[in-house]
Formats: structure tokens, sequence, C-alpha cells
């Protein structure tokens, strides 16, 4: 299957997940499933916007007591002549005509005076947000900044598309998973890579299990995987002795969506619906391939299912690349006033390349020197 194919029925096998409600701490990054609506006035009434003094009426004036912010109301109201001390974000008294600041304030005993504009460093309530005003649209998304506003307006929860849950499977009696691998070993440069792509797609890796060769682990593991959304295994998805993926799948009798996908680098990468449960991405062994192949099949998916925008990108390259007759290749680069410019060390086993580049160009077959779409990668952090 072509690349530009298989990414799209990639993208068109999900189905987005439906909204959830979720306290703010974990809305963050995720879009609104809803406007977000004030359930309070902002501010809820009115208030000083200065330490200083509530007067009422022309001065000098009186002051009757004191106000600070989260105590107790003035009771009663000021009648011209009068005055409350009070502080920022205290809620004025009835009749109250301006706020007189301290420093320009002339205090005597129990009075005070000086020059106060009618209705100066009052805020009326409402005045910034009033109650029931959309502030935020649907499909915004959930910034730091999003949620402090959604907390002001009395939000606990936010009706968001919730994260798409990842289940990881990392497959390979050759693979270690900590310090220096032995001779005829390999340490997983996959696994590592993979909760960052998940995030940064809409995704969250909820699990991951390593495997043995064999069919029989691998079965077990997916058939159990009903939990997921989406399924990832990491290795077996070649057509070598230990790659068991394509066997497996069959017996569960799993619809096979994508079978190879002509790309360099990977091929060999596979996509299938799982009986009655999530869908499964099959990623080569090699970590250059199998990051190609996650941009291919599983970005795409995580970005339906979440709800997370993509943004299209084109760009000359400055630099040669040599194109391929048949299969569309991924070439590391970086973005440069020249154009995106080829950072080379891209083989399939080395996150060299992939490591020193900030987007991968979709180099398609037989390319004559046009524009390229450009694929982010994930940033750090």
């Amino acid at each position: 299957m072509s690349w530009v194919s298989a990414r799209a029925l990639a993208a068109g096998s999900a189905v987005p997940l439906a909204p959830a409600w979720v306290p703010l701490a974990d809305a963050l990054g995720r879009p609104l499933a809803a406007p977000l609506t004030a359930l309070v006035a902002v501010p809820g009434v009115d208030v000083a916007a200065m330490d200083g003094y509530a007067v009422a009426g022309a001065g000098p004036w009186r002051v009757m007591g004191r106000v600070l912010a989260g105590g107790a109301r003035y009771v009663g109201e000021l009648r011209p002549g009068e005055a409350v001390e009070i502080a920022t974000g205290a809620p004025t008294p009835a009749g109250a005509s301006a706020v007189l600041p301290y420093e320009l304030a002339a205090v005597d005993g129990a009075r005070v005076s000086g020059a106060a504009e009618a209705g100066r460093h009052l805020r009326r309530r409402g005045e910034d947000i009033a109650e029931g005003a959309v502030v935020l649209g649907a499909g915004a998304t959930a910034t730091p900044a999003a949620l402090g506003l959604a907390a002001a307006l009395g939000h606990d929860e936010l009706l968001v598309r919730p994260r798409p849950r990842v289940a990881v499977l990392i497959t390979g009696d050759e693979v270690v998973h900590a310090g220096r691998p032995a001779p005829g070993r390999v340490r997983d440069a996959i696994g590592p890579f993979l909760p960052g792509l998940a995030a940064w797609a809409g995704g969250r890796v909820t699990g991951t299990d390593r495997l043995p060769d064999g069919p029989e682990a691998l079965r077990a593991a997916l058939a159990s995987a009903a939990a997921a959304d989406v399924v990832v295994v990491c290795g077996a998805s070649s057509k070598g002795p230990a790659d068991h993926l394509r066997a497996v799948l069959d017996d569960l009798g799993a619809d096979v969506l994508v079978d190879g996908v002509a790309v360099r680098p990977g091929h060999p990468q596979l996509l299938a619906r799982l009986p009655g449960g999530p869908l499964a991405v099959g990623l080569p062994g090699n970590p250059f391939a199998a990051l190609g192949a996650a941009l291919t099949l599983l970005a795409p998916i995580l970005r339906e299912l979440a709800g997370t925008p993509v943004h299209a990108e084109t760009s000359s390259l400055a630099g040669a690349v040599r194109a391929h007759p048949r299969d569309t290749r991924l070439v590391p680069v970086r973005r440069s006033g020249r154009g995106a410019v080829p950072v080379g060390h891209d083989r399939p086993g080395s996150l060299w390349g992939a490591a020193l580049a900030d987007a991968l160009a979709v180099v398609p077959p037989g390319w004559a020197g046009e524009q390229v779409e450009l694929i982010e990668l994930p940033p750090g952090g």
C-alpha cells in the first residue's frame, strides 16, 4: 500500500472517543467537547480595585468601618459623606461611588479626605465576565490559562475529548531493557520514545509488557487488551522466523487493514482491528523504521480518537536527497530559512538522525525537487 493511502486509512479507521467529564488537572491539553461558560460572574459582586477607602458622595468622609477581602461585608448602605476602609478585591458597600486609594487619601482620626472621581477604582459585578457568558468555544484546547479561567468561573470538571489509551507490547528474546546490551542482544530503543509520541498525538501509554518470542504470549496479550483503545506491537511485524504477528492476528480473527507500506524506512508495518476490541498497530523492530511507522499509522489514529489538530506544513529541501522510484522516503530534516536541511544518519536501525532533526520530510516516489510535506517530530516537553 502507498504511504499516502496507509496514513489516510489509519486516520479513517479511528472513531473519535466519546466526550467525558474529567477533573481540571486531567483536562490539560485536551480539546473542549462543549463551550466553556461562566457559572458565575467575574467579579461576583462589586469589589474594590485598590486598597483605600470606599466612599459615598463628596468628601470629606467619616470612616464607618473596615472591609477585608474574604471577610464579612459591610452591613447597610453608605450614605453621602461616609466611607469604609477597604482592601483590593473586597466587596464594596451599597452606596459606594468610588474608591479613594491610600496614596491619595489624607486621614485625620476617623475622617478621610481627598479627590475621589466617581466610579473610579470600582469593579462592578460581571464587568469582566457576565454570568452565563461563553468564554471558549468547543474544540478550544484546555491550556494552563484555560484551566485557571475555568476554575475562576466555578468549574471543577470539564467535558473534553479523552486521551486514548495505548497498550505497548515489546517482543523479542534479544531485547534488553536496561544497561549495556551483551553481544547478540540489543537495547530497546522503541519503548522509550512511544510514551512521548503518544502524548504528543493526544494519547497516553497505560502499560508496557515485554514478551518473549513465540505466538502464545503475543496471542494472550492481544486477546486481553480490550481495555486499550490501541495496542502497539513492537517487532514481530516482518516475515522472519520469529515474527508471529500476522499468524496471531489471523488466529484471533482480526481484520487486517494494512499489511506493509511502500515507505523507507518502515516497510513491514501492520494495522488491524481486533474482534470487538482495539486497533492493533505493528511496528518494525528497527528503531527509526518503528518511528516512521508510528508516524504513519499510530499518530493519525491517536489524533482522530482524541481530536488533536493536525498542522499541515510544506517546505523546499535545502540539500541533496535521492528519491526512491517506488517508495516514499521519510528523511530527517531541520527547518531553516533556506528550507528543510537533511541531517543524515537515517539508517533504519538508528535514531541518530531523528534525534538531530525536528521534522521528517516526506519525499514521494520519483520526487523531482518540488516542495514536500514535513511531519513534525514530537518536541521535548
